[in-house]
């Protein structure tokens, strides 16, 4: 399969989500919080919201992969089921006599039962533990509401943990413990399912903190990257020293964001909806800046600026300007959007996206500037943060007009 993606908005061909599962039930309030999650979603009306999303990217021709399917089929191939076994049995919380115990318990599981459990996690109470079969101290000393293997809720947005750029996979570095193994599971999909074989990579988890959901491709040749609460200035440069030797793009825009739980990715105040359209959050728009970076003759990356971002952008993509379409239509509809993802949209083509519903001010605004919104339900999706942009990684776009 040939997989590229080199911008925002050109048609959208493959596309890789998870649906909810298992994992969003192992949400309580005892732990929602250090799992990233603001409210415990119902999990049934989730996953009919995420069913009715894929539902509408297949009405406009788009192929939809699943996460878990790729996992299971990843685990049928026997390095890949040793290397992902391993790393989980390396976790420093579970002592050698707990470590032997879930060692056993994943042995005698098929690939799809080893995928679930590797995404919905493993609980006390799960594994089997028997008078001649102890579990030691660990497992002693833990509370029966513990888990033994976290569970991964946040797996549901699958943007983070990857991103295409041109014809090379990054698979990116998650900066919250609670986050870091969705890269593992994301990473081995790419190196060993038959679909990927050959896929060269631009970036790898071991590599400064970066995440898919700060990454823009703006236009080809020209991306912008969020450094914020996730995403670290050192993630930024090594992004771009990686992809200026690729051959992959000509200017990176680094844009420092507000370190705050509401703009914890550039995406979240700032998506593309046509070739020269953006949806912005305007209460920062006019703040927003941007460093821009090339390469320099020694191949060293050089940085000019800060200049306002959208002067840049436009700048950089060869633009008189952008057009600018805002969310809501006053400061406290553009707030309370952008809270329920309002800006997180996905676009399919050029002037068609996705959106959440319920941002109503915000898709009129994108119907009036000529934008056609495909309107998705999210009461429950939207518990975690994230809108359709967040719960999407393109695999494949159109290329200069033509498939690739």
């Amino acid at each position: 399969m040939t997989h590229y993606v080199d911008s925002e908005v050109a048609r959208l061909g493959t596309v890789l989500l998870h649906r909810p599962g298992p994992e969003l039930a192992r949400l309580t309030p005892r732990n929602n919080d250090s799992l990233l999650f603001d409210a415990i979603p119902w999990v049934g009306r989730a996953q009919e919201e995420h069913d009715a999303f894929a539902a509408a990217l297949r009405s406009r021709g788009v192929e939809v992969l699943y996460l878990a399917d790729l996992l299971a089929e990843t685990l049928a191939v026997p390095d890949a089921r040793t290397e992902l076994t391993e790393q989980v049995l390396r976790s420093r919380r579970l002592g050698d006599t707990l470590r032997a115990r879930v060692a056993d318990h994943l042995a005698y599981l098929d690939p799809a039962a080893l995928a679930d459990v590797f995404i919905a996690g493993l609980a006390h109470e799960e594994l089997r533990i028997g008078a001649e079969r102890p579990g030691g101290l660990v497992w002693t000393l833990m509370d029966r509401h513990d888990f033994v293997i976290d569970p991964l809720p946040n797996l549901l947005f699958t943007r983070d943990s990857s991103v295409w750029i041109g014809d090379r996979v990054g698979v990116t570095s998650l900066a919250m413990p609670a986050r870091r193994r969705e890269t593992t599971l994301t990473d081995a999909i790419y190196r060993y399912h038959p679909r990927f074989v050959g896929t060269e990579f631009v970036y790898h988890p071991e590599l400064e903190h970066l995440e898919g959901g700060d990454v823009l491709l703006l236009a080809p040749g020209v991306l912008a990257v969020g450094v914020g609460e996730r995403t670290t200035p050192a993630g930024a440069e090594r992004l771009a020293r990686q992809v200026f030797a690729a051959g992959l793009a000509h200017t990176i825009l680094v844009v420092p964001i507000a370190q705050e739980r509401a703009t914890m990715h550039l995406d979240t105040v700032c998506t593309m909806v046509d070739v020269d359209a953006v949806l912005m959050y305007p209460n920062i728009a006019s703040e927003l800046s941007a460093y821009t970076v090339v390469a320099g003759p020694d191949g060293e990356p050089r940085v000019d600026g800060p200049a306002p971002f959208l002067r840049a952008a436009a700048d950089a993509m060869d633009l008189d300007q952008l057009r600018v379409i805002d969310t809501g239509l006053d400061p406290v509809t553009a707030e309370r959007e952008q809270w329920d993802d309002g800006n997180n949209t996905l676009a399919l083509a050029p002037r068609l996206c996705v959106g959440y519903e319920r941002n109503v001010e915000t898709n009129a605004q994108l119907e009036r500037a000529g934008i056609e919104v495909i309107a998705i339900a999210g009461s429950e999706l939207g518990s975690g943060r994230g809108g359709p942009r967040c719960m999407s990684c393109p695999l494949v776009r159109e290329k200069g007009g033509a498939p690739a």
